[in-house]
């Protein structure tokens, strides 16, 4: 028998699971770590935290399924994107890693843009604009603000390659998660020597990029041992969080858009061609497929908006309710009709990405009479994060590429309101499908292809990713969300200038 696990590091716990040669997924385990902001609007984690876990919810899964060490074949990893690990000559840790969602490196996306020769060139080189989230600014940022630190590195690596260079002993990446640093070619699938020379920074740093599906390596002795594996065991490239949702939920042909509320918000859409947005607003980054491309939007703070009003004002129901707060949360909003009777909420709680790329966005709720209720809050929430994925939507039509179908997971899809909502808003069904687990199932689909299993990427998730829900768009709620979402999105225009100006104020 051959078994393949899937491991997927996020940003609030990493979670893995053992599929059989047919996709069935046979055990899961999750383990969560702290996120720690030093400063408002920085995000850091340490590393080790992620290593942890990972060898935690392997051997977990692996004990629950009862599956023999040697049948255990091969390992993909997913992880948070842009997220950056320095290492010194030893391969230690020198600082805690930023990540995607740290906003301190606005004036290093600046000395990007300038040391590229503007925006429009740099987008040409990367097809991509500098943006905050993004690894390169990040990079910029030691370099501008803890110089010796920067002296120190000898290599800079992404959060799943850090845990794969603990697995394997070498440095490797694949081209999905690497489009996300802003110094890969995109076009060419390899680091963009051009601008690395353009921002002096020295290749070496970089670790080697793979396609998602190759084989990167095997365990080392001590890692098979720790993880009561085998040195047989290969890791293959894997992907970045984004691309290993596209595989897991079977976006690896035009037409099909997936959407995931996790923490944040992705928009997805495969693409066999390289497309640019010519204003950047949509990152085109590579596919975890051979050869092929993705359109992505993203909303920084998307489920993690919810989980903050939760953690922040649901104290006390989170002890009456028994475990089930969300449920309650559900129930309450789902009395409310569509629209919030006139309650928007703005969700950039950690600044924007996609459109705006303004690190000085913040969230509120605008509209709030006596009326309105913690029920209204809590759709409020999750119509204004649908609506905010909805700019990208709209980007992603405008530059003509095919939208058919639109398929829903993360913790949001869980919600059958959520789901609900999302059809209404986009105007079109939403679809579950049977892996509920989308990374970590899409990089374990990953590592049977890297085996042998199946003959390419697209025939594994062909064999494995069926359709197993629904939610039709209810016309009523559909013409009531397009009154309302003009006036969401003139509500950051409006407040645009004012954003930045509470930003001022700390």
């Amino acid at each position: 028998m051959s078994y393949f696990l899937g491991v997927d590091i996020g940003t609030s716990g990493t979670k893995t699971l053992l599929i059989d040669a047919e996709g069935a997924i046979l055990a899961e385990a999750t383990e969560t770590y702290p996120l720690s902001h030093p400063k408002p609007l920085w995000s850091e984690q340490d590393p080790e935290h992620w290593w942890k876990a990972t060898v935690k919810t392997i051997k977990a899964v692996v004990k629950k399924a009862k599956v023999k060490a040697a049948d255990v074949k091969a390992i993909g990893l997913s992880g948070q994107m842009h997220g950056s690990v320095f290492l010194d000559k030893d391969d230690n840790v020198i600082r805690p890693a930023l990540l995607w969602n740290d906003q301190r490196t606005s004036a290093e996306c600046e000395e990007i843009e300038k040391l590229a020769g503007g925006r429009k060139k740099l987008i040409k080189m990367v097809a991509n604009p500098a943006m905050t989230g993004f690894t390169a600014p990040k990079i910029l940022w030691l370099r501008n603000n803890e110089p010796k630190n920067f002296a120190r590195t000898k290599k800079i690596l992404l959060p799943k390659d850090d845990v794969r260079r603990r697995l394997t002993g070498d440095y490797a990446t694949d081209v999905s998660d690497a489009s996300g640093t802003l110094l890969l070619d995109v076009t060419k699938r390899d680091w963009s020597k051009p601008l690395l020379k353009k921002l002096d920074l020295d290749p070496d740093l970089f670790p080697k990029c793979y396609e998602s599906e190759d084989v990167t390596g095997t365990l080392t002795s001590a890692a098979a041992k720790q993880l009561g594996l085998t040195t047989d065991c290969m890791v293959v490239g894997g992907a970045g969080d984004c691309a290993a949702n596209g595989i897991g939920t079977g976006v690896v042909k035009k037409g099909v858009l997936s959407t995931s509320v996790g923490t944040s918000g992705i928009m997805f859409v495969h693409s066999d061609e390289v497309q640019v947005d010519p204003d950047g607003r949509l990152h085109t980054f590579c596919h975890a497929v051979r050869d092929k491309w993705h359109m992505m939007g993203v909303t920084l703070t998307a489920g993690g908006a919810l989980g903050w009003f939760v953690d922040t004002f649901c104290k006390e129901l989170q002890t009456t309710s028994k475990g089930k707060v969300y449920e309650t949360l559900n129930r309450e909003a789902a009395a409310v009709p569509a629209g919030c009777e006139g309650l928007i909420f703005l969700p950039y709680m950690a600044g924007e990405r996609t459109p705006h790329a303004d690190p000085d966005a913040r969230g509120c709720f605008v509209g709030l009479t006596l009326k309105h209720t913690r029920g209204h809050m809590v759709r409020a929430i999750m119509e204004g994060v649908t609506f905010a994925m909805r700019d990208s939507l709209e980007i992603i039509q405008d530059l003509d590429v095919p939208v058919r179908q639109v398929r829903v997971s993360g913790g949001g899809s869980k919600s059958e309101l959520w789901r609900q909502i999302q059809a209404d808003v986009f105007a079109k069904p939403a679809v579950t499908i049977n892996a509920e687990q989308g990374p970590a199932f899409g990089v374990a689909l990953l590592a049977a292809v890297g085996a042998g299993q199946y003959k390419n990427v697209t025939q594994a998730c062909n064999a494995t990713i069926k359709e197993t829900s629904k939610t039709p768009v209810i016309a009523k709620n559909r013409k009531r969300y397009d009154e309302v979402f003009p006036v969401f999105q003139q509500l950051y225009r409006s407040l645009a200038k004012d954003f930045k100006a509470i930003s001022a104020l700390g």
